[in-house]
């Protein structure tokens, strides 16, 4: 999955002028597994990059920034989570391709790699948004991975919503309408130093609230995340 999302991103960075979008503002941003999974591929371009003779057919420089959202970034301290959560122990690991590949998938523990060297300075800015309320991935998935990179080098931080659950900031808070903290916070980060933008995104309408808050309670019952 990581090479088939490598292949999804360069063709993004090396087509995106041809649609109409801007090749100097991509941004790329995934969720659960998918923070994971384009995670992971920044680290291993990075490594590509940072090695010698290694042809690659797009740039971690092509990134302006990577927006990870409950995203798990260490599976070495995920398996007994999930095993406890239902995802059982043998499954995951049979999944994960076996408990020697933890490693390769968990890029906390990648950048941490003395073989790694260079490698991490070539990562883009990085923002791993999260709920406290999370109890499919806990929230300090993103803080630690969020605080390792900067220990190194990088430019991270992690945004926390307080009480918030696994699909809360990219579901249920949109449908809800109104303020949408979230998004609000990406697009004030995507929007910076642009005055222009800042003050169309003030004075915008409110959202419009597309389901009743019941249904949205509920699903807080019923989500299995």
């Amino acid at each position: 999955m990581i090479d088939d999302a490598s292949q999804g991103i360069s063709f993004i960075c090396n087509n995106i002028a041809e649609y109409g979008g801007d090749p100097n503002r991509i941004y790329l941003m995934g969720q659960s597994a998918g923070a994971h999974i384009a995670a992971c591929t920044m680290v291993e371009q990075a490594i590509k990059e940072a090695g010698e003779g290694e042809s690659t057919s797009w740039s971690l420089s092509q990134i302006k920034a990577y927006f990870g959202l409950s995203g798990g970034y260490n599976l070495f301290n995920l398996v007994d989570h999930f095993h406890s959560r239902g995802l059982y122990r043998s499954l995951f690991l049979s999944i994960m391709e076996g408990e020697e590949s933890l490693r390769r998938f968990s890029p906390e523990v990648m950048v941490q790699d003395p073989n790694f060297g260079n490698a991490v300075s070539l990562l883009p800015p990085i923002v791993l948004f999260h709920g406290t309320g999370d109890y499919s991935i806990p929230s300090d998935q993103s803080v630690s991975f969020a605080d390792t990179l900067k220990r190194f080098g990088v430019k991270a931080e992690s945004i926390l919503y307080e009480g918030k659950i696994h699909t809360d900031v990219f579901l249920q808070d949109p449908m809800r309408g109104g303020d949408d903290d979230m998004f609000d916070d990406l697009v004030a980060y995507i929007h910076a130093g642009d005055a222009e933008a800042l003050f169309r995104d003030a004075t915008a309408p409110p959202r419009k609230r597309l389901v009743p808050e019941f249904m949205l309670k509920l699903v807080h019952t019923v989500s299995p995340f």
